[in-house]
């Protein structure tokens, strides 16, 4: 998993959206955030600038600082090889390439946009996971 600039947020690789708004979540990123198959997940907002969303297991945020009814945007269940599709809130639409970060110790970052998804551009050997 690189880091792309000294002291910036590390990225787990690229992911490709599907006509069904599925995204297979890079493996590393899948143990890391301790994702299982039938678990329940809620799909948070992202930042201004960078886009896109966070996903976390939901019960990881139960009595977390982090207030769920102003930064949910729908929830979900994590699918069969690492799937997950986003709900129609998320403004992520079919065939856009998201960078995968490591968010908080929470929630797992899906990027659209922004100064690392620029950085992340210019670096080839970032691996792409897609359907």
């Amino acid at each position: 998993m690189p880091q792309l600039v000294k002291g910036g947020k590390w990225v787990f690789g690229w992911t490709v959206v599907n006509s069904a708004r599925e995204v297979r979540i890079p493996p590393e990123a899948y143990a890391e955030y301790g994702f299982q198959s039938g678990e329940p997940v809620v799909f948070l907002t992202g930042s201004r600038r960078s886009g896109g969303c966070s996903v976390a297991w939901k019960e990881k945020l139960n009595g977390s600082p982090v207030p769920l009814a102003q930064h949910m945007l729908g929830e979900g269940v994590i699918g069969e090889d690492e799937l997950v599709a986003f709900p129609s809130k998320t403004g992520i639409l079919p065939g856009e390439r998201l960078l995968v970060l490591r968010g908080s110790g929470l929630a797992l970052g899906f990027v659209q946009r922004g100064s690392i998804y620029e950085e992340a551009s210019r670096h080839p050997e970032i691996e792409v996971f897609s359907i």
